[in-house]
Order: structure tokens, then C-alpha cells, then sequence
């Protein structure tokens, strides 16, 4: 895994042993990156379940402002720590080794632009970190919440929490769903 882009661009990444994670790969990342990056300069950038931090660190090398990383696995924690030191882009990170209920509550009071989630798939994980995240309000009101996940995995509820899906970029095995805040009109 390496960065694609920017002022660090084809630096590797270290990444967790064995399946602890699933690192984006380079090609997904890519495509990701490229319907985002016209207004990634200076934005916010939270990557949570975030591994490695391949995510946050390829936003922060195209130009975020600033990328706050959330992971429960202490290894992970460490491996972004190391790979936010190797792509010279540590010091506008910040590091929250909490599990993710923790570490969105330790974010409680700011808000972000983009907030990027991969969580473990089949866990359920999607309903209740966005469920938390409106809660909290982390996204900025014209922000964008990205999440990863397996191509059958659904979306039906987000209309109920004051979301809406803004577009779907399907992969082989997985998709990306973007999603926002419903105006106050739509809601």
C-alpha cells in the first residue's frame, strides 16, 4: 500500500499483519479520491476504523487541513503513528486509540468536512456509528460522510436519522456510499 498523490505521493505504508484489516487498495483509493479531491484542500478530514491510516494520511498529502485518526487496535494506533511520521505529515494528525463509541465522544464539540469509515464488515457497525455521529454532530453542514462496505449492505435507515445518500460507487466485492445531511426543508 502507498500513497497515490500529493506532496507525499508514492511513499508505502506499513500496514497491520494478517486480517486484523482490510487496507483499501491503491486502485479503490484512487477512484475515491478523484470525485473528492477538488475540495479536499484545507478540509477536515476524520478516517475512522481507520487501520493503517491509509485514508486520512492520502487526504492530508492532497492537502487536508487536518486528519484526526480513530482505532481501538493499539498495533494500528502505532503503524499510523509510524506512517504519519515516514510521509512527514504528523503534524496536522491527531491519534485516538479508543474504541469508537470513545473516540467520536472525545471529538464531541468539533466538526468535520469529510469523515471516512471502513468499519469491519457484517458487524453492524455502519447504523450505530452514524447514529452517533448525527448525535455528536461531527459533520460540518455541507460535510460528506464516506462509508465502505460490502455490496449488499443496506441503507434503508439513514433517511430516519436526517440523512440521505448522496451517491453510490459500487466495486466488485464492495461500494462506497456517500452521504449527508438532509436540509431542513428535506427533513
Amino acid at each position: 500500500m502507498r500513497v497515490i498523490a500529493g506532496s507525499a505521493k508514492r511513499i508505502q505504508l506499513k500496514t497491520l499483519k494478517g486480517f486484523g484489516t482490510r487496507p483499501t487498495t491503491d486502485r479503490i483509493k484512487e477512484t475515491l479520491f478523484n470525485m473528492i479531491d477538488p475540495w479536499i484542500v484545507d478540509c477536515s478530514f476524520l478516517d475512522l476504523f481507520a487501520g493503517s491510516g491509509g485514508i486520512g494520511i492520502e487526504a492530508l498529502s492532497r492537502g487536508a487541513g487536518e486528519a484526526v485518526f480513530v482505532e481501538k487496535n493499539p498495533v494500528a494506533a502505532e503503524i499510523i503513528h509510524e506512517n504519519l511520521k515516514a510521509t512527514r505529515l504528523d503534524g496536522n494528525a491527531e491519534i485516538i486509540q479508543a474504541d469508537i463509541s470513545k473516540g467520536l465522544h472525545r471529538l464531541r464539540g468539533r466538526q468535520f468536512d469529510y469523515i471516512f469509515m471502513d468499519p469491519p464488515y457484517q458487524g453492524q457497525f455502519e447504523h450505530n456509528t452514524l447514529k452517533l455521529i448525527g448525535e455528536l454532530g461531527l459533520l460540518r453542514e455541507d460535510g460528506l460522510i464516506i462509508v465502505e462496505a460490502l455490496l449488499e449492505t443496506e441503507f434503508a435507515y439513514l433517511s430516519s436519522m436526517g440523512y440521505s445518500i448522496v451517491k453510490e460507487k459500487r466495486y466488485k466485492t464492495n461500494k462506497h456510499v456517500f452521504i449527508e445531511m438532509k436540509s431542513e426543508e428535506q427533513r
